[in-house]
């Protein structure tokens, strides 16, 4: 069992930056791809960014390349996404993810999810 906890949601200005952060709890960790999806209001949640379990094969959604970066510390059981050049359609319910299937960019590769964070980009 792995239970995963985000933070580091807020409002922030168009063009400013935010940091997630999903801290995993349980073992194995390290085993478990790890993506992060988004939500807006009265939308499907859709795929932003994922990590493979190795931490070298990383893919994005086209909306967020070049703003976005995925990463992950094993040592601290924590994946981040670091958001650049926010932009108001940014906007939504930010969830972490772990699992062990693929596509990474499909909700059904993954197991274990967080409660989401909020993002707010005002214009």
């Amino acid at each position: 069992q792995v239970q995963l906890v985000e933070s580091g949601g807020g409002l922030v200005q168009a063009g400013g930056s935010l940091r997630l952060s999903c801290a995993a709890s349980g073992r194995a960790f390290s085993s478990y791809n790890l993506g992060w999806f988004r939500q807006a209001p009265g939308k499907e949640r859709e795929f932003v960014a994922a990590i493979n379990w190795t931490g070298k094969t990383t893919t994005y959604a086209d909306s967020v390349k070049g703003r976005f970066t995925i990463s992950r510390d094993n040592a601290k059981n924590t994946v981040y996404l670091q958001m650049n050049s926010l932009k108001p359609e940014d906007t939504g319910d930010y969830y972490c993810a772990g699992g062990a299937n693929y596509p990474l960019t499909s909700t059904r590769a993954y197991l274990y999810w967080g409660q989401g964070t909020q993002v707010t980009v005002s214009s």
